[in-house]
């Protein structure tokens, strides 16, 4: 009797201990605020790559324990040349919407494992550098030929006021590598809802959205690093 005595005691202590530390981690001071930062993808690659130029300001607010809005700014100049055509598109893109947090965090930590929505915004311009064309030509009466007939058009057509929406599923994660600085890492599905186009030509790339030669459907991904600036704390 004694022995059952003394192991329910020890088991009520135990109980209070553990209830105890979990009613502390619960309500440890959560810290809320703004993060911002850019996409290293875009930066670095604006060095190396002679046809292209792009900067995107990445941001997110935290509003709940497992919810952030969330969005990107940027802008991109991008030359593309192809088999058939060669052309620059330059633009702007917003993208705003919202992080859901799947990352159950121990104490102070703030990684994120997240998934997201994004709608997305583009206004860009096109300028057709040139294009190549098959001319025939006679070699017989009424017979023609295309062999060596391949002629390259050089031109400076622009289309302007352009513009395109989208909706982005994404998932990412973000790590703090040293304190309040954070390395992301997204990978994001596109789909484009409409978009205005060119008369004779067509919205081959957008700017925020990537390529379109694959019809409606885009994918694309970024590296982010950014700063947390908090603003307040609350107990949660």
């Amino acid at each position: 009797m004694k022995h059952i005595l003394k192991f329910t005691f020890s088991l009520v202590v135990l109980f209070s201990i553990v209830g105890n530390a979990q009613d502390t981690i619960s309500k440890y001071p959560q810290r809320y605020g703004l993060r911002v930062g850019v996409d290293l993808h875009r930066l670095t690659k604006s060095l190396y790559d002679n046809h292209y130029r792009g900067l995107e300001i990445v941001g997110d607010y935290r509003l709940s324990k497992k919810f952030y809005i969330a969005g990107e700014f940027g802008n991109e100049e991008k030359t593309v040349d192809d088999d058939r055509l060669n052309f620059t598109t330059k633009g702007n893109y917003l993208k705003i919407g919202f992080d859901y947090n799947a990352f159950e965090n121990w104490l102070d930590m703030e990684n994120m494992i997240y998934t997201g929505v994004r709608v997305g915004f583009s206004s860009f311009d096109h300028t057709l550098n040139s294009y190549k064309i098959f001319q025939a030509y006679p070699i017989a009466e009424g017979t023609y030929t295309n062999y060596y007939g391949e002629n390259e058009i050089t031109t400076s057509q622009k289309f302007s006021g352009l513009n395109a929406t989208w909706i982005e599923i994404i998932g990412g994660i973000k790590a703090e590598i040293f304190n309040n600085l954070y390395l992301g890492f997204s990978v994001r599905l596109n789909y484009l809802t409409s978009d205005k186009k060119p008369s004779g030509f067509d919205n081959l790339y957008i700017p925020g959205f990537n390529r379109t030669y694959d019809g409606k459907f885009g994918a694309g991904f970024n590296y982010s690093l950014s700063y947390f600036i908090p603003i307040y704390k609350k107990k949660e």
